[in-house]
């Protein structure tokens, strides 16, 4: 890509921006959201065109009008946003608009399926490819993403935060499918905010910062302080706000908790004042615990008190979140997209529906749009008003909205999975800033995290666990990487 520039109206997205990458190598493109890292690919995968400068493609200038024309010509692109359509199977997303026909012009549904199995056990998967799309986890769907790139025989992978809905396990073969692709000469574009998954796995890095390119360059000349510095100019040191003073009177007790009958029983207290990190291996039951607490996890038993009051487990699914924001008890999902957010509507209505929930009956709440003002300003949203589309903004936007739902709500206690997925370095210093502020004003959280770097520098207090039981707890600020890797190891 040769001095490729974007406009949107009066907003320069990208400015005279060339970008290279070789056969067999792995080429990290890193920058905040908003630095035009998004628009510079959409443009390589057909989804804009550019208003200046051209794409070569093997030597040969290219210029795709859509991206079924890109990914004809051998460029794949798995977006962040999954582009599967949930109402359909496996096989019918891996074969949309091109379905092979058999007799009669009809689709030949068998031989579909047999090469999206193929296609699926290259990166051990071994659903059904007749399944509906809408009934596989996030992980799941970003398989048969990366699948319908590795059908097409690209020769050019766009991975955009391929990972960050993917548990330890299904890392590693992610790992080992890109190694492959790499290995057979296939260029791949990397995009991700996790700084150990850029070094493990990339060969180059480009930088970009404010739609205009920053830095190329060879990933062992850099350290992630170094990357870090390029990115946003600040040290990896500075991203965590100082902790907080001695917690406070107990809010949350957790009592007996079995999350299946066989489980040896757990119990902890959350304080006023502390923020406390669930850590351990990926699958060990941290998601299980922080969902009892809401009723999805059906099968727990035992006994939660909130501020003395107690509660019998399991909680009722159906009107678990709605039950525990009444007690000013608030879950912040993992998926923003599909369980937390309604992409469609506005910052004001994605605000406006926490203060709903947590208000008795059907009594309707006043003032919506003044309060999601005041929540826009406190979190540093970024956009117009709140009348702006939260599906249209950047990922680090959308999670403060999320977590600017709770603020609103005024909840004492939260709950919160991966606060910071997809979500870009400056971003992630901005929620840990808000999150610690929360904690000085006397909330109770607990949070979630796939990054044991975040637990270790947001966190007071951590909880180990292995197999569903606490194997360890140990204060935060002399953690390390290792002494939580060898206490849920060693369990």
């Amino acid at each position: 890509m040769t001095g490729v520039t974007k406009r949107f109206g009066s907003t320069l997205a990208v400015n005279d921006v060339s970008f290279e990458i070789m056969s067999g190598r792995v080429h990290a493109l890193m920058g905040e959201n908003g630095a035009g890292k998004s628009t510079l690919m959409k443009m390589l995968a057909g989804v804009h065109q550019p208003d200046a400068g051209e794409i070569a493609l093997g030597g040969k200038v290219v210029a795709f009008a859509n991206p079924r024309e890109a990914l004809a010509n051998g460029v794949s692109t798995v977006f962040q946003e999954l582009s599967l359509l949930p109402n359909l199977t496996i096989a019918e997303n891996m074969f949309l608009g091109k379905e092979p026909e058999g007799r009669f012009g009809i689709p030949d549904r068998s031989l579909m399926a047999q090469r999206t199995q193929e296609a699926l056990l290259e990166l051990g998967m071994t659903v059904d490819p007749n399944m509906l799309v809408s009934e596989l986890s996030i992980a799941e769907r970003q398989f048969v993403e990366i699948a319908h790139g590795i059908k097409a025989d690209a020769q050019v992978f766009i991975l955009d935060e391929p990972t960050a809905a993917l548990n330890a396990a299904d890392v590693e073969i992610l790992n080992a499918q890109i190694k492959k692709l790499k290995a057979t000469g296939k260029a791949i574009i990397y995009i991700s905010h996790r700084m150990d998954e850029i070094f493990a796995m990339c060969d180059d890095v480009t930088v970009m910062k404010d739609g205009e390119h920053v830095a190329t360059q060879p990933l062992r000349d850099l350290t992630p302080e170094k990357l870090i510095a390029l990115m946003v100019g600040r040290e990896l040191s500075d991203l965590f706000p100082d902790r907080g003073q001695a917690p406070g009177p107990v809010r949350l007790s957790c009592k007996n908790l079995r999350l299946r009958p066989d489980t040896a029983p757990l119990q902890f207290d959350l304080h006023a004042g502390e923020i406390l990190g669930l850590a351990g291996l990926e699958g060990q039951g941290q998601s299980d615990i922080a969902r009892a607490f809401i009723g999805r996890s059906p099968l727990a038993t035992g006994e939660i008190e909130v501020v003395g009051q107690p509660l019998r487990l399991p909680i009722p699914s159906e009107r678990g979140v709605r039950l525990m924001q009444g007690l000013r008890v608030g879950f912040v999902p993992e998926d923003r997209k599909d369980e937390g957010l309604l992409l469609g509507e506005s910052i004001a209505e994605n605000i406006g529906i926490g203060l709903q929930a947590a208000r008795p009956g059907y009594k309707l709440l006043a003032g919506v749009r003044k309060i999601a003002d005041r929540v826009m300003a406190d979190m540093n949203v970024k956009a117009k008003n709140s009348s702006a589309i939260v599906g249209s903004l950047s990922g680090g936007n959308q999670q403060k909205v999320l977590l600017g739902r709770y603020l609103a709500s005024e909840m004492d206690v939260l709950i919160i999975e991966e606060p910071t997925r997809g979500v870009d370095i400056g971003a992630k210093a901005e929620i840990y800033k808000l999150l610690r502020e929360l904690a000085l004003q006397g909330k109770a959280i607990i949070v979630l995290s796939r990054e044991t770097v975040e637990l270790i520098g947001l966190c007071d207090r951590l909880l180990v666990i292995h197999d569903r039981k606490i194997a360890a707890e140990m204060a935060a600020e002399t953690a390390t990487e290792h002494s939580i890797l060898n206490a849920a190891l060693s369990s």
